[in-house]
């Protein structure tokens, strides 16, 4: 299943990680995302909105991969699931929240901060993991670290992630993708400033090749 996933995180460099408050904001948000270039789009369940705005970015723009972020249980999972989620991330894993996931075709991004809980993973067969809390876990130095011993997992480093250290991030052979909310912060989501949006979408996607 994660190879669904896989061939998303290598073209996606940098994904924006939402939190919707409005779901009439959902859409010119997205839209402005992919004008800029980024068409991976992460919907945290941390708000009444998330599940209403993932539907309806699903339903009306085909361009974009819309997956939800911060699924901690099975409900989780089914609920985005339901909702047309085309990917499903964690903050970090859980048996149940595994087993949960292996009983659906959506594929999982789990979370690990540390070797103990990526070698975990790796048994599981999870070979692209997110690492989280990026920088509070140890940021650029502990994932090269990690890149010794465990160089066949690729990581979507997430959390204190932002335009100063995205490059440093993905320079590392095992950094697939970034994830960041810096080109779609609440101030400019409020302000309803999609073209701000789309400019730092642009200056984001410029980073991968950096």
């Amino acid at each position: 299943m994660q190879n669904n996933l896989s061939a998303v995180l290598e073209q996606a460099g940098v994904v924006p990680v939402l939190v919707i408050d409005k779901v009439e904001d959902a859409l010119p948000l997205a839209e402005a995302l992919v004008e800029g270039g980024l068409n991976v789009l992460e919907i945290t369940l941390r708000t009444e909105a998330a599940l209403a705005a993932v539907e309806e970015i699903a339903r009306h723009l085909p361009d974009a991969h819309v997956g939800t972020g911060t699924v901690l249980n099975g409900d989780d999972i089914q609920r985005s699931v339901d909702a047309g989620a085309s990917f499903l991330v964690s903050p970090g894993a859980t048996g149940s929240l595994l087993d949960a996931a292996e009983k659906t075709e959506v594929p999982l991004l789990p979370g690990a901060a540390n070797p103990s809980e990526v070698m975990r993973l790796l048994e599981r067969g999870y070979r692209y993991q997110k690492f989280f809390p990026a920088q509070a876990a140890g940021g650029v130095p502990m994932l090269k670290s990690i890149g010794g011993p465990l160089a066949q997992v690729q990581f979507c480093p997430t959390g204190g992630v932002g335009p100063g250290n995205a490059a440093d991030y993905l320079a590392l052979p095992n950094v697939v993708c970034v994830g960041g909310s810096w080109m779609a912060a609440p101030k400019l989501v409020q302000a309803k400033d999609w073209p701000e949006i789309t400019r730092l979408a642009k200056e984001a996607k410029s980073l991968k090749g950096q």
